[in-house]
């Protein structure tokens, strides 16, 4: 969620108002889906659709920057400042191997059942078998190996 701006807070750079609306609309939606119901849900599910949002929310600020090159570095770094794109999952785009990352917390080994492995959702389809539905017990990703 983004930084809620003050009077101490420092104004946007240049160029903020051009990408306002959208990222209104992504807050927006970030707030349905905050307050829609889990009921029927497990757990983890409720989280999917705030996960996939935030996902999207940082992919565009990555591409307006670093594929489009339509906002200066200037407002690049406010946007991460506050907190209107992740910066550690932009951080791993930008290496070879996690262009199609879904979230950071599925490269984390810790959090996986076995010593050392990662989330089922970085396995590429071709190494799993014919038939098989995959999705991730974290974000509800189906696939961001980037060999797919």
């Amino acid at each position: 969620m983004p930084k809620i701006r003050t009077q101490r807070t420092k104004p946007p750079p240049e160029g903020f108002e051009d990408i306002q609306d959208i990222l209104e609309d992504y807050e927006k939606k970030m707030r349905d889906a905050e307050n829609e119901s889990h009921e029927g849900k497990r757990r983890t599910e409720s989280v999917w659709p705030i996960m996939r949002l935030s996902h999207a929310r940082s992919r565009y600020v990555y591409d307006l920057y670093y594929k489009r090159e339509l906002i200066s570095r200037e407002l690049y770094d406010w946007l991460l400042k506050q907190g209107y794109a992740d910066a550690n999952l932009i951080a791993k785009w930008k290496k070879n191997g996690y262009e199609k990352l879904c979230c950071v917390r599925c490269i984390q080994t810790r959090d996986m059942n076995f010593q050392g492995s990662t989330c089922i959702c970085r396995v590429p389809k071709a190494q799993l078998k014919k038939g098989t539905v995959v999705e991730c017990p974290h974000c509800g990703c189906r696939g961001c190996a980037s060999s797919d």
